[in-house]
Formats: structure tokens, sequence, C-alpha cells
């Protein structure tokens, strides 16, 4: 098939499942890193490989993935498909009982430390960006900062638990990332609304704003888990329960985002709610079983394609010297913001956390970037800017998932 060729969106789907099939064999079969990021290492060392080739007059096969890659809306297979599933999926096994526990660390972090991270790496940008020959306006510092703060521990979490990190971190950490995302993503179409219209909103219409979305995907997904929830309590079929959880995820979020609510956060509460209330008291041990299977499935494999697909991405970056200092710079940036949050936060609430002393080494590194950074800066308008944030955020995405989330163990076993 020759590159530019029109495919389907049953061909697209096609290929993309046979590439990350094959790549979670190889991974598995010879090389042993964990999936999401051994997916993504092969996948990119695919990329890197093709490009060698096309500096060589060999371009038919970078031509034919980046064809394939431009009929590939990222950002709406993962806002718009993967996304909710995922994160019911992460929220269905999540204690609520433990988030109560550490309600206060998680908030700050979810809440004040999104907005707090988010102007400590626009600030920094802002003053850095120009020395080496990038000049952004501070809207454009300002929505980086918005979509590289949400936090993903899709390949972390798994390590944390085999280098026997204490469940309080692991549970701070999973709980911050669930509800981060919904957050990062208002406050990123807040910042892309002011771009588009050049209007910087009144105090009242971002609080208004914030309280609509974010409180209204949150009560939304509490209602609409309690729907479920009483749906799954009067039938006793897995089949069945199976499928009313999958609508659910898959409707809810529809109709989330139809009436301009947080689908993310509406997600993790019906995750929440099915999860705790719904697999003890609504489900038999049968259902149970084949509804955690399920969605334990759904996440694999999922997150199998997103990683592949962040990878075979690095194609479609144009990366220059300066831009490689820029991520480099960028990276320390994020890392130290990253810093600045936790820091705060354990430092001044360190009775009430209850946390093992290092608690911020982890809670630091192990706070990756992942897809939702990516599907948001590919939703920037095209132009230089957009170009140069794009190599920004997969400088930092790759450098968190290999680097700290390789180490992120080893990190964890100092606190034990």
């Amino acid at each position: 098939m020759a590159p530019g060729t029109s495919l389907s969106v049953l061909e697209i789907s096609a290929i993309f499942l046979s590439i990350t099939a094959l790549l979670t064999y190889v991974n598995h079969r010879f090389i042993g890193l964990p999936t999401t990021i051994g997916v993504m290492v092969i996948s990119m060392l695919l990329s890197i490989g093709a490009i060698f080739l096309g500096f060589l007059g060999f371009d038919d096969l970078i031509d034919y993935e980046v064809s394939l890659l431009d009929q590939l809306d990222f950002t709406e297979v993962l806002l718009d498909g993967m996304l909710s599933m995922l994160l019911f999926a992460g929220a269905l096994h999540v204690n609520v009982s433990d988030l109560r526990r550490y309600k206060l660390p998680i908030g700050i972090l979810a809440c004040v430390g999104t907005l707090l991270s988010t102007v400590i790496i626009a600030g920094a940008l802002y003053l850095v960006l120009p020395l080496l020959g990038f000049d952004l306006a501070f809207i454009w510092c300002l929505l980086f900062g918005a979509l590289i703060s949400p936090t993903d521990p899709i390949a972390v979490m798994g390590i944390l638990q085999s280098a026997g990190a204490p469940k309080s971190i692991e549970t701070v950490i999973a709980g911050e990332s669930l509800f981060n995302d919904g957050i990062g993503v208002v406050i990123f179409v807040l910042l892309l609304g002011v771009l588009s219209s050049g209007d910087i909103p009144t105090t009242y219409y971002v609080a208004h704003t914030l309280a609509v979305e974010a409180g209204g995907g949150i009560v939304f997904g509490l209602v609409l888990g309690g729907i479920l929830y009483y749906l799954l309590k009067s039938i006793d079929s897995y089949q069945e329960e199976v499928l009313l959880t999958l609508a659910g995820v898959i409707g809810g979020y529809a109709l989330a985002s139809h009436w301009h609510l947080s689908g993310p956060l509406a997600m993790v509460m019906m995750g929440l709610m099915v999860g705790n209330h719904g697999r003890s008291m609504a489900m038999s041990d049968k259902t149970r079983h084949y509804v955690d299977l399920f969605w334990e499935l759904i996440d694999e494999i999922l997150n199998a394609i997103l990683f592949v697909l962040i990878g075979l991405e690095v194609v479609m970056i144009a990366f220059s010297s300066n831009l490689f200092i820029a991520g480099g710079l960028t990276i320390f940036i994020v890392l130290m913001a990253r810093l600045i949050v936790v820091g705060i936060t354990t430092t001044t609430f360190n009775k009430q956390l209850e946390l093992p002393s290092g608690a911020w080494k982890v809670l630091t590194w192990g706070g990756l970037r992942g897809g939702i950074s990516v599907a948001l800066v590919l939703q920037l308008p095209d132009g230089n800017e957009r170009d140069i944030l794009l190599a920004l955020t997969y400088a930092v995405v790759v450098f968190s998932i290999l680097i700290q989330g390789l180490s992120i163990g080893k990190v964890a076993k100092t606190i034990r």
C-alpha cells in the first residue's frame, strides 16, 4: 500500500493492534521490561530506525509511518476513546477508605499542586526559552504547564508494588493521578479558550467553569455510579453485568462530554463507586471475578496500544540542537516544579499525612507524565509554537517513562 492511501477505521485499528501485539510479544519473549515501557522503547527504536533510513535515502518506511499516523487522531483516540476506560479501570481497585485517609495530600497534590505546577513551569520556561532563541508568549507557556502537570501512574504502579513500596505512597500516587487528569484538562481547556479568543476570563468565569465542569463531573459520576450499582444488584449474570459496566463507561463519558462536564472525573467517581460498593455488595463471586478480569485485560491492552502510539509519534517531531537543549532544561524544570509541590505538601502537613520518612523522593520521582500530555499538546493550533511544545512534551514524557519509570523501584527501596 502506497503512503498517503486512505484507510478505513477498521484497517487502521487492525494495523495498530497487530503492531502492539507483536511488540508485546517481542518485549515479553526477548527483553523483559514492564510491558508499557518495553513496547514504547521498541516502537521508538523502530521510529528512529525509520528516520535513519530516511537520511540514507530510503524514505518509504518513514513516509508510510507518517501517513499512517496522520490518519490517526491521537487526541481523539485517547481523550474520546481510551481515557474513559483507563480511568474507570484504574479507579476500580482503589480503596475508598485509603483515599479518605489520605484525602488531604491527594486533594492538595491533585488540585492546588496542579495549579501551582502549571504556574511554576510556565514562569520558568518564559524566562529560559528566549535564551535559546524560542520566544513564546506567556499563554503558550501556561498551556504547556497545564498539559505537562498531570501525572500518569500507568507504568509506575506495578514497579512500586514489586519494589515493596509502602501502601500509603501507592495510594497517594494513584489517587492524585486519577483526579489531576481531570483538573489538568479543565485548566488546559480554559487556557486554550483564552488563546483562541484573546480575552482574559474573569475570576468568576474561571471559578464557575471549574465548578460546573469539575464539580458537575464528580456529581454526574456519583449519580451514574449509583444507577449502575442498582442495575448490577438487581441481577446475577456476569455476562450482562460486564456489559453494563462497559456501557456505563462509554455511554457515561460521551454524555458527560455532551453536557460539557468533566468526563475524566465522572469516570473516576463511577469507578470508585462500582469498585468499592458494587464489587462487594452488588456482585456475586463469579461476577466479581469476570468483571475484574475483563477490566484488567482492557487496562493492559489499551495501555500497551497507548505506549506504542507514543513511541511511534516520535517521527512527527522536528528536533534541532537548540530544541534538544531546551528539552533537557524543560525536564529539569518539570522535576523541580514537582519537587516544590511535593515538598510544600509533605512539609506543611507532615503530621497529618502519616507518610513514611523520605516519601517525598518517591512522590517526586514517581510523578510520571504520559499519554494525556501528548494528547493535549496535539490539540494546540498548528504553528511554530505547537512544534516547540510538542518536542518539549515528548522530551519530558520519554524521560519520565524510561528513566524515572525504570529507576523508581530503586528509589522506593531507599525508604523501606
